[in-house]
């Protein structure tokens, strides 16, 4: 129908071509005319592109069997921070998503792919490749052990979901036994490799730091004892305490014998002057003249002797009474009275006194001389304690290097041991990594056939109506008579189909 409307003339052979040039203008509605003029050529392209394809999906691509598993991922003490040195930051862990996405590059590093290949073999994986493998040299094996690892690559697919500790592993391959056995071997490995990945290498180097503070506090130790030998020191912060505390004792005793001295200087002072006053000789004693006394008891006793002769008026009794009488009156008026004989020594106060003096002097002689050796003693202490003074800087730095050190090397100790006991546990134990799903051997493939299928019409389909379109636009004449009125603005009154000339 539409080549009977074209208002496009059949030539005899021979004509000439008409002389206008005018471009043919077209509308929507004349493209399935044009469509349907170069069916023929549309059929051809669509058969030359689409067959081809979908014999290639149908023998070329073959069905592949996808193997799941996944991993819990939980915080472990391998994520913990421990400082090499110091405390800072100690106790420390990443977020739950950098833990995650830290597992999940260990999971999918070159490295792990490489350890399963090696595990497993290249001649189970791509036999192809293994007959490449074993004739090629080393930097050829290299190669070919790189196209595997990518090849391993494109098939495994490594999944995370936000706020999930759940890594989703996945691998297909033709062969399901192969896909279940390289994604377990994967699995296992992983374990192992994230120990060395994970694990703190820091042991030796600890060690070494450990026995570098060692041997520079042996140096100190030597410095410190040379120190106390050279300035003749036992201990030093004792020997500053005892010193002060010796100071403290002299001078209290400085105190109390000065004290003592004033006393016994006054005392000796206060003797020298009562010396003075009192004699050096006394009188010990004198005799009395008895005479009188003794005649009258004589004169007594011859009287009671008379009278035992004679009356008491007898001459011999009166002249006695009258001796006695004058006797008594003399006695009474102390004319009978005479000094006996008397004896003179020497004063026992004055000695007495003398003795105290000596003492008194003795005393303060004596404590003159343990004053001046007090003071002695306390300057001695005094210059040993100004000569500590001047040595305890260097003493002080000393003894901080020392400490310090002391304190470095126990914190290595602890940090070395600690670290020798991290790694042996995490060598055997993976408590924070668990496998929640192994992978299983798959029953069914999966295939591209169908959707290479579906593009494989599509892209043939496209082509063949590009293909139609171009050679319509291209093919001279005008298609209907519509687009004939609109090329050379006239009106078509009539259209009649034409039969090419024989």
């Amino acid at each position: 129908m539409a080549d009977a409307a074209t208002a496009s003339t059949m030539r005899p052979r021979g004509a000439s071509a008409p002389s206008w040039t005018a471009r043919p203008r077209y509308a929507p509605s004349d493209i399935p005319v044009l469509l349907w003029r170069e069916r023929w050529l549309m059929a051809g392209v669509f058969a030359a592109i689409f067959v081809p394809l979908l014999l290639i999906a149908a023998l070329a691509l073959k069905p592949t069997y996808p193997a799941y598993a996944s991993v819990l991922v939980r915080l472990g003490q391998e994520y913990v921070y421990e400082p090499r040195a110091g405390d800072a930051g100690r106790g420390a862990v990443p977020e739950p998503d950098q833990l995650i996405q830290a597992e999940t590059e260990i999971l999918g590093s070159e490295a792990l792919k490489r350890r399963v290949i090696d595990k497993i073999g290249v001649a189970k994986i791509d036999p192809k490749a293994a007959a490449k493998y074993e004739k090629a040299d080393a930097a050829e094996r290299r190669k070919i052990i790189g196209s595997v690892v990518r090849g391993f690559e494109q098939d495994l697919s490594i999944e995370t979901a936000p706020d999930t500790p759940v890594i989703r592993v996945g691998f297909e391959h033709k062969n399901p036994e192969l896909a279940a056995l390289m994604l377990n071997t994967l699995l296992e490995e992983y374990l192992v490799y994230r120990r060395n990945v994970l694990i703190d290498p820091t042991s030796p180097v600890i060690e070494q730091q450990r026995i570098i503070f060692q041997q520079r506090l042996a140096d100190a130790d030597q410095a410190y004892q040379d120190f106390l030998v050279n300035n003749r020191i036992g201990d030093f912060v004792a020997e500053k305490a005892s010193l002060s505390q010796l100071q403290a004792q002299i001078e209290q005793q400085k105190l109390q014998t000065e004290a003592q001295l004033q006393e016994r200087t006054a005392r000796l002072a206060a003797l020298q002057a009562q010396l003075g006053q009192v004699a050096a000789e006394v009188g010990l004693y004198r005799d009395l003249n008895t005479a009188a006394s003794d005649k009258l008891a004589q004169l007594k006793v011859q009287r009671e002797d008379l009278l035992s002769r004679y009356k008491p008026d007898a001459r011999p009794v009166q002249d006695l009474d009258l001796q006695i009488a004058q006797l008594e009156q003399a006695m009474a008026q102390g004319r009978t009275t005479a000094d006996g004989a008397r004896r003179f020594g020497v004063n026992p106060v004055r000695q007495t006194v003398e003795t105290d003096r000596i003492q008194a002097a003795a005393e303060v002689a004596a404590l003159q001389r343990s004053l001046q050796t007090l003071n002695e003693q306390l300057q001695q202490v005094m210059d040993r304690r100004l000569r500590l003074a001047a040595l305890e800087p260097r003493f002080q730095a000393l003894s901080l290097d020392r400490d310090v050190l002391m304190a470095n090397v126990r914190d290595f100790s602890v940090k070395e041991e600690q670290s020798r006991a991290a790694q042996d546990i995490a060598s055997r134990t993976n408590d924070n990594i668990r496998i929640v799903q192994r992978a299983a051997v798959p029953t069914k493939g999966t295939s591209l056939k169908r959707p290479l299928a579906v593009l494989a019409l599509l892209f043939a389909g496209f082509t063949a109506l590009c293909a139609g379109l171009l050679r319509g636009f291209l093919r001279p004449g005008l298609p209907t008579p519509q687009s004939a009125s609109r090329t050379l603005g006239l009106p078509v009154l009539g259209a009649a189909s034409l039969k090419p000339v024989r």
